[in-house]
């Protein structure tokens, strides 16, 4: 694989430093991309850098991954109007480890071009304040600083000398991996080209060594949307903040226009099996097919096969035909709670069990707008609780019926389904 060839076909290269072609006609060239640990867990944004790595470890170079653990506790102000709010240290070093998990299920760790950690806070172990501005501060200018977007646009709002410092730190991180590293090419975002170029210009005033840069574009939704967010927030790449079953689902009701795009990004299919794809979803040739090709593909590669069993399982429970209450016994509690992210749920007072009927409680919800068009979606064989339906408008359900000892599914109709959380 040709790693620029290869990002040019996908959609992925935006901007590359001059001479970076003839550089890559070289084997096992390393390179890298960093990583803040500003949250517990990496998103499906930033899986984009790392489908960024690993075809550059296809194309038979040699990737790191750089853990902010030092740039996390100054906060990159790229794309920020206004001053970040620190995190502690206990929190970013959780995250960072946090991070460091995900990271090595999806790269390989092993063999001739395996890929390797580094936590940049090593960099600054011993280090003072003095050594930092003779050793670091002297290298860039001000003038050079202030000419990065990410500067001039917080001139008027302000920016700490915290944040200004931002670009030092990586432009010592990039001198750090090309002397311990041999590492000559940084990759990422387009927002982080500011601080990438200032990072080649360290280096070359530092060391007089030349290195390159190469950076994606934003990836956007048809509708023009940043990727990576649902309605419900964040998709994140761990099982406990967005659920297998969710994360599924997130492929599965994207728009058909983005599928060509996010086959191109993250399948590692041949190109022909690509090709095909693409061909089938713009001659609309079942694409919802389609979709459940590129979702199990990623479902499997970020949780697992078990990860893509369930999220199959509770999407049958929930939208296929023929599912029981049996079938609905089967799923684990995780994958129930994840369900308060895509279907509407309620938190509701456990000392109501056994008083109200169901009646009430889908005027109580709001499910129905009134005990009357309750009582007419029972008498029309539209409400089920627990994959059963409810035939008496009276029936008061039990505590004993919980799902998990917490959960009710209430389902009115085919389309809308309900879940209960009475709080454990």
């Amino acid at each position: 694989m040709d790693f620029l060839s290869e990002l040019q076909y996908r959609g992925m290269l935006h901007q590359q430093t001059p001479g970076i072609e003839d550089l890559l006609n070289e084997p096992g060239i390393v390179g890298y991309i960093g990583f803040d640990p500003t949250a517990p867990s990496m998103t499906i944004g930033n899986y984009v850098q790392i489908m960024l790595l690993r075809l550059w470890q296809l194309s038979g170079h040699k990737p790191i991954v750089l853990m902010g653990g030092a740039t996390g506790r100054i906060g990159d102000p790229s794309g920020k109007d206004k001053e970040r709010e620190l995190k502690s240290f206990e929190e970013l070093d959780g995250n960072l480890a946090a991070q460091v998990e995900q990271v090595k299920k999806l790269l390989d760790f092993d063999g001739p071009n395996a890929a390797i950690l580094v936590n940049n806070l090593d960099f600054y172990e011993g280090m003072s304040a003095l050594d930092f501005l003779r050793g670091v501060g002297k290298t860039l200018t001000i003038n050079y600083m202030l000419a990065k977007d990410s500067v001039k646009n917080r001139i008027e709002t302000g920016m700490s000398f915290t944040e200004f410092s931002y670009q030092l730190l990586q432009g010592y991180d990039f001198r750090r991996l090309f002397e311990l590293h041999s590492c000559r090419v940084q990759m990422g975002g387009s927002d982080q080209w500011g601080n990438i170029t200032g990072g080649i210009e360290f280096v070359r005033r530092g060391l007089g060594e030349k290195v390159y840069a190469v950076t994606t574009p934003l990836l956007t939704k048809a509708d023009g949307t940043k990727f990576g967010k649902s309605e419900k927030g964040n998709i994140w790449l761990s099982a406990e903040l967005t659920s297998p079953y969710e994360f599924y689902q997130f492929w599965l009701r994207s728009n058909d226009e983005d599928i060509p795009k996010f086959l191109k990004y993250f399948s590692l299919r041949p190109r022909e099996e690509m090709e095909a794809l693409i061909a089938r979803i713009e001659s609309k040739d079942d694409p919802q097919g389609v979709k459940k090709e590129l979702a199990a593909e990623l479902t499997e590669r970020i949780h697992g096969p078990e990860g893509l069993e369930e999220a199959e399982r509770v999407t049958q429970l929930l939208y296929g035909r023929g599912a029981t209450r049996e079938d609905l016994l089967k799923i684990e509690a995780r994958p129930l709670a994840g369900l308060k992210q895509t279907i509407d749920s309620f938190d509701l007072d456990r000392s109501d069990i056994g008083q109200l009927n169901i009646i009430d409680w889908m005027e109580k919800t709001g499910i129905a707008s009134s005990k009357s068009e309750a009582r007419r979606a029972v008498k029309n064989n539209a409400v089920s609780l627990n994959k059963v339906k409810v035939a008496d408008a009276e029936y008061i359900f039990q505590a004993g019926e919980l799902l998990h000892d917490r959960y009710i599914l209430l389902e009115n109709g085919k389309k809308n389904k309900f879940l209960f959380d009475f709080g454990g």
